[in-house]
């Protein structure tokens, strides 16, 4: 009777969160059925004569796409996913307009294409003082902030002060390259191709920072790195860029993002990027309301305990099923981004045995995972012997000295010389401990060949 008595206050406080509980709940649902509703009846935008005869005569609209997860990306089965994606689709049932993703390389190679004629419009790109001279930018549609990401074991970078006379590593032709450039000349700059060498070089100790988007350094494991302060006034808004030349698709892409409702665009993000964005700093009243929360959660937690022990290995036993699920879930994430990019990419362990590679990798030396896997170049028939050999002294020797690797060169395969671009990097466990060599190459010989390039080797 006595624990009966202690006990009641603690049931009314649960019976109180329950109710507080499913009122949430029923707010959820109610939104969750109203984007549904929105969802289906999706109202076309209106437009003039000239915008509907600009459809009409241009019926599909080329996107220049390079791959940036989660705002853009190819999936398992080699379909355009992401956020950007499910834009253009809204905007495509609303417009009528029809969107053809063409895969570009990087960031130039995307700028060129649009320079060229050879695609209408891109979603990734920010927006700069060169790139207007040949773009137009849509309405905002979101957006975030630019953070330094610099070297682990370095000062926090807060601001482009802390880096006179240091090297910042960008992909070519980024955003805020001519503002640094202009406003901060002590300031050394290095172009590569894409954030991932770029990261790499930061954390070889190449570069002392680079300059990223928060979500995009959010997304990927940060190892020897860590995100610094946001650059101070400026902000990377999400932006349509058009190639000048098209005033009816920039003004029909306008209109549809102005009749995008507001409620199903921030549904949209959320699916996206909920858990990647940094969470803002709550108030005083969420604060209380949290703690509250807390307290009695941890005094439920403690009566339950009390009266049904053996519930809580229920409870044990159902969070790592679903510890163990979303463990998979994110295994089979990245080896589907892995199997998606379109250069071989392989991973090697300290002695140099494979432990994973993409299926370009594959494809490339004609020989499968199951019969390279856990072993040595020198141990399959991948190459001939001699590019075996030196390619296998050459990942032991970058184990010992630990540097990045980046070199164009002519490698001889099994089906005959080819010029490549080849990359090797050290990577790390979270705690710092040197893992093994993460690397790739991109065939300049093939890449020529598709694009019908005559120039001498």
């Amino acid at each position: 009777m006595l624990f009966y008595r202690a006990l009641k206050p603690v049931l009314g406080w649960l019976f109180l969160s329950a109710v507080l509980g499913w009122g949430h709940s029923g707010v959820a649902a109610q939104m969750a059925m109203e984007h549904m509703d929105a969802s289906e009846s999706i109202q076309p935008v209106a437009l003039n004569a000239h915008e509907r005869q600009w459809i009409l005569d241009n019926p599909k609209v080329t996107v220049a796409s390079v791959q940036y997860p989660l705002y853009l990306f190819q999936d398992e089965h080699g379909h355009w996913s992401g956020l950007n994606t499910d834009v253009l689709k809204r905007i495509s049932a609303m417009t009528g307009l029809q969107f053809e993703h063409q895969e570009s390389f990087s960031t130039h190679h995307m700028l060129e294409r649009l320079q060229s004629g050879a695609a209408d419009i891109s979603t990734t790109l920010a927006m700069s003082d060169d790139r207007k001279v040949f773009l137009d930018f849509s309405h905002a549609f979101g957006g975030a902030g630019w953070v330094f990401v610099g070297h682990a074991n370095a000062p926090r970078v807060e601001s482009f002060d802390q880096l006179a006379k240091r090297v910042v590593v960008l992909p070519a032709r980024h955003a805020l390259e001519d503002m640094i450039r202009r406003d901060f000349p002590s300031i050394e700059i290095r172009s590569v191709k894409t954030y991932a060498e770029a990261r790499a070089l930061v954390e070889s100790g190449e570069a002392y920072a680079t300059v990223e988007n928060e979500i995009g350094a959010q997304l990927y494991p940060l190892g020897m790195l860590q995100v610094g302060g946001l650059v101070e006034g400026k902000w990377e808004a999400d932006h349509l860029a058009v190639r000048k030349g098209m005033p009816e698709l920039l003004s029909i892409l306008n209109k549809a993002l102005e009749a995008f409702p507001a409620a199903e665009l921030r549904a949209i993000r959320l699916k996206w990027l909920e858990g990647i964005s940094p969470t803002p700093v709550p108030s005083i009243w969420q604060r209380f309301i949290e703690w509250t929360c807390w307290g009695t959660g941890v005094i439920g937690a403690f009566a339950i305990l009390s009266l049904v022990w053996n519930r809580r290995l229920a409870a044990v036993i159902k969070l790592r099923c679903e510890a163990q699920k979303e463990l998979g879930d994110q295994l089979a994430f990245q080896h589907a981004l892995i199997d998606s990019m379109p250069d071989p990419v392989f991973v090697r362990d300290l002695q140099g045995r494979l432990i994973i590679c993409n299926r370009s990798y594959e494809e490339a030396l004609s020989v499968r995972l199951d019969q390279m896997q856990g072993r040595l170049l020198i141990e399959v028939d991948a190459f001939p012997e001699a590019t075996a050999r030196m390619l296998h002294d050459e990942f032991v020797a970058q184990l010992q000295t630990r540097k990045s690797r980046f070199s164009k060169r002519q490698l001889l395969f099994n089906g005959g010389p080819r010029e490549v671009y080849q990359w090797t990097v050290p990577f790390y466990s979270g705690d710092g401990k040197l893992r093994g060599l993460l690397g790739g190459w991109t065939d300049i010989t093939q890449r020529r060949t598709e694009s019908g390039c005559r120039c001498l080797q």
